[in-house]
């Protein structure tokens, strides 16, 4: 009998557990605080702008207060201003990144060639991306766009031309976007500058012997080589740029059709003091992020699974 409980005990018993997951556990553990302070700054105040979009809350109106259901999900795709800014943003997301992309890929096939002093022209076209957003959208409000002592108007007048124009009121949109293609070209310059130089040279010489042109190379080999590098640029611009708010702010105010989604928030917390309403318009603009930032996600991934193989 003694033997048969010894036996008993020795099966029941659970297996021990293996010195692996501890060793795990010890690498991850440095990382727990930093997960902890992540999630008290980032998630917590989503969640109470979750909350708060349900509400009706105007601080102008302290005793009308409740519970509103969808009522401001509702409000932001009625209201007139709020609609017309969810298209600006859309407008100024798709033409910031498109053209910031068609000329990040002629800046990258430029550096992608061999050439005395390349070092110093790469640093000198990533420069615009290092200004801060604030400074850069000042620079191109004052420095370029000013209509009494701006760059452009100067260059006009030096030129003989006697036309002075204000750009900013005559062409706001695209006094925005001009501003953030200058500043987001570099970024898309390094991506597609990237994928250039992980290209394989082998199919290219091969192509190079059998007698294809430079435009018959780039076609046939280079761009759909490049074409996640170009997703992945495309879609971390958009990231960015949806929830862009300094150049907006700074150039334009936004005044004369320029407003996107992040001012129009702003101007519904801050200056109509509806919480609620902006609330709800936050959280579209970070479920539209979160979206896009899928996508990049899996262009990422499949980069990754493609340097693998």
């Amino acid at each position: 009998m003694a033997v048969m409980t010894r036996e008993r005990s020795v099966v029941d018993r659970p297996p021990p557990v293996p010195r692996r997951n501890y060793s795990k556990w010890a690498r991850r553990a440095p990382l727990l605080p930093a997960l902890i302070f992540l999630i008290i700054v980032t998630q917590l105040p989503f969640v109470a702008t979750l909350v708060i979009s349900f509400m009706k809350w105007n601080s102008l109106d302290p005793t009308n207060r409740g519970f509103a259901g969808f009522d401001n999900y509702v409000n932001v795709f009625t209201d007139p201003d709020l609609r017309s800014s969810v298209v600006n943003t859309i407008v100024l997301t798709a033409s910031v990144v498109l053209i910031s992309l068609i000329l990040g890929l002629g800046l990258a096939l430029l550096l992608d060639k061999k050439f005395k002093g390349r070092g110093f022209v790469r640093t000198m076209l990533i420069a615009p991306f290092l200004v801060v957003p604030v400074a850069a959208a000042l620079i191109w409000k004052h420095v370029l766009y000013n209509p009494e002592y701006g760059l452009f108007n100067g260059i006009l007048n030096w030129l003989g031309f006697d036309a002075q124009p204000d750009w900013i009121s005559t062409m706001p949109m695209s006094a925005v976007v001009l501003s953030l293609v200058w500043q987001w070209t570099p970024f898309m310059m390094l991506i597609l500058l990237a994928g250039l130089q992980s290209k394989p040279i082998e199919p290219v010489e091969a192509a190079t012997i059998d007698g294809a042109s430079s435009f018959q190379i780039f076609r046939y080999l280079t761009f759909p080589h490049l074409r996640q590098y170009l997703e992945l640029g495309g879609l971390l611009g958009s990231i960015y740029i949806v929830q862009n708010f300094d150049a907006v702010f700074t150039i334009t105010s936004g005044g004369l059709g320029t407003a996107n989604l992040p001012y129009m928030i702003y101007q519904t917390f801050y200056q109509a003091h509806e919480y609620g309403e902006a609330s709800a318009a936050g959280v579209i603009v970070v479920a539209g992020s979160i979206i896009i930032a899928t996508f990049a996600l899996r262009v990422v991934s499949s980069l990754f699974k493609e340097e693998k193989r």
